[in-house]
């Protein structure tokens, strides 16, 4: 029997059409936009790693190792602010011991990204056989404790609330047009980041969905504001905003400097909806305010941790917290569930099935009127 007939085309080519599918499964809501620009990020860094002109059907179960392996090593953009020496080769920073690979989710979702690839190439008769059934490689497991803390301890989140409550006066400058177009800046965007840390704070949103998230999201019932978030296939939830976040939304509201045509929520000073990398930006900017003894860099995927360890640390229902936060599933949610200092001493401190003995022990020890 003869061989199938493939399609010999360039990792590039094949890279290429296999992105135009996937952001054209955004129209029909088969998949989010934020979804495809990670798959076609993924993909677009497995051209750069396998070779854009080499033909995809003759890439091994070992190109695709190496491809794997490579990833793996590569630097995390993300954590460049934290690495204070320069990569030494071993995979740790000079003289900070953190690595400064990729973490174990985000190879997991490299590989997920580049087999998906491949699972849409071997039927589209690119390649005659998938070369991920011979891949060897996987991310190292999750089990046990992070090497690195993501979620603020109480102390640390508090200190960052009250420093974008209480933001510091803008400092003197000479006087000119450029001084103050700086300092009409300054005032106009210190609102705006309250509201942006409160949110990622207390609430906990994807990145992706605070950026997205329009005035008309915002609505009162019975009362009470709510965020309708917009989020991961297409899914919406609507979560109830504390007095404090809502007053901050209020507050911006007030000054938000947009057009009567702009839907966006969160604009920069020239009026325009605030992008990924800003929100980053906006949380470094506060973080400068804060105290030292509580200060502590974070991402805001990492204040999204803090919203989810903290609310289950206060004992909120773990259906409730899924939902705040947009999971699917319990299971999801696990991952998001960061130890805090002292819990273990506190929980054993006031062990459930003791109280009512130390209790009556305490009542017992008390002396009567007549004794």
């Amino acid at each position: 029997m003869l061989p199938a007939q493939v399609n010999r085309l360039t990792v590039q080519e094949a890279a290429d059409r296999y992105v135009e599918l996937v952001r054209a499964k955004t129209v029909t809501g088969g998949l989010s936009p934020a979804t495809a620009e990670v798959y076609a990020r993924d993909v677009a860094t497995f051209v750069r790693l396998a070779g854009p002109d080499r033909v995809l059907d003759d890439l091994t179960g070992e190109d695709v190792d190496a491809v794997l392996l490579a990833f793996a090593r590569k630097p995390d953009e993300r954590r460049k602010g934290d690495v204070k020496g320069k990569d030494t080769g071993t995979g740790t920073a000079k003289g900070t011991g953190t690595s400064t690979g990729q973490s174990a989710a985000s190879q997991a979702r490299f590989r997920r990204s580049v087999s998906a690839l491949f699972r849409h190439a071997a039927s589209a008769a690119w390649v005659h056989l998938d070369p991920m059934a011979a891949s060897s490689v996987r991310a190292r497991e999750r089990g046990g404790l992070r090497p690195e803390r993501r979620a603020l301890t109480r102390e640390q989140a508090e200190g960052l609330i009250e420093a974008a409550g209480s933001p510091a006066a803008p400092p003197a400058e000479a006087a000119g047009p450029a001084a103050r177009r700086r300092r009409r800046a300054d005032q106009r965007t210190e609102v705006r980041d309250a509201l942006v840390v409160l949110l990622l704070t207390t609430l906990g949103p994807r990145v992706s969905e605070l950026v997205r998230a329009n005035v008309e999201d915002f609505y009162t019932n019975d009362g009470l504001r709510y965020w309708r978030i917009f989020g991961k296939g297409g899914r919406t939830r609507d979560v109830p905003l504390p007095d404090a976040v809502a007053a901050a939304l209020d507050a911006y509201l007030a000054v938000r400097a947009g057009g009567d045509g702009e839907k966006a929520l969160l604009l920069s000073w020239r009026g325009r909806r605030l992008a990924r990398g800003d929100v980053q930006a906006v949380i470094d900017r506060v973080q400068r305010q804060v105290d030292p003894g509580r200060r502590r860099a974070v991402t805001p995927h990492g204040l999204r941790h803090t919203t989810a360890t903290h609310l289950l640390a206060d004992g909120t229902d773990m259906d409730a917290v899924r939902r705040v936060l947009g999971h699917s599933d319990l299971s999801t949610l696990g991952r998001y569930r960061d130890d805090l200092p002292g819990e273990l001493e506190v929980a054993m401190g006031s062990h459930p099935l003791l109280r009512r003995r130390r209790g009556q022990a305490g009542r017992d020890g008390q002396a009567g009127p007549d004794a």
